[in-house]
């Protein structure tokens, strides 16, 4: 997918893409860090067909709601081919006991046999995070392992 960048003198940067069906969809960053999600007009990509201002927390979650799926479904793929393996996303609501610890004070893998492959923050990814990683209220948590490990793994980050 090509992703063309165009600088916007005074304003910011626009990046956009264009769709299998020929809309050019993108993001207007603006110097003042304000975000606009526009879309163009299937006939003159110069004309914006639709946009919508966010703020940084929306579009923190919007970015979450495009970037997690993404990630578990290419996890997913990958381990297709191994048979009793499972890849879950699991929130870390704020007040659990690991909100504000690290992920080794979980010590998941002791417990479970469960790998903690990356955590989902406000939109941003972070894979293959080291046992120093401080967890969030909020962070969606993506484990790798059993089903029994699994559930082990979702009481562990709810009650401790």
């Amino acid at each position: 997918m090509d992703v063309t960048v165009t600088p916007l003198p005074g304003l910011g940067t626009r990046q956009d893409f264009t769709t299998r069906s020929g809309h050019r969809i993108g993001v207007i960053t603006y110097r003042d860090g304000r975000f606009e999600l526009i879309v163009s007009d299937h006939e003159d990509p110069d004309k914006v067909a639709a946009s919508v201002d966010l703020t940084t927390a929306e579009t923190s979650a919007l970015a979450n709601l495009l970037g997690a799926p993404q990630l578990v479904a290419q996890l997913t793929e990958q381990q297709r081919e191994v048979t009793g393996v499972t890849t879950w996303q699991l929130p870390l609501t704020p007040g659990s006991p690991y909100d504000g610890r690290t992920l080794g004070d979980t010590e998941m893998r002791t417990r479970t046999s469960v790998s903690i492959v990356a955590v989902v923050r406000d939109g941003t990814v972070h894979p293959s995070p080291r046992p120093d990683f401080a967890f969030a209220g909020g962070d969606l948590v993506v484990v790798v392992g059993t089903s029994e490990g699994l559930r082990a793994a979702s009481e562990i980050l709810e009650k401790g």
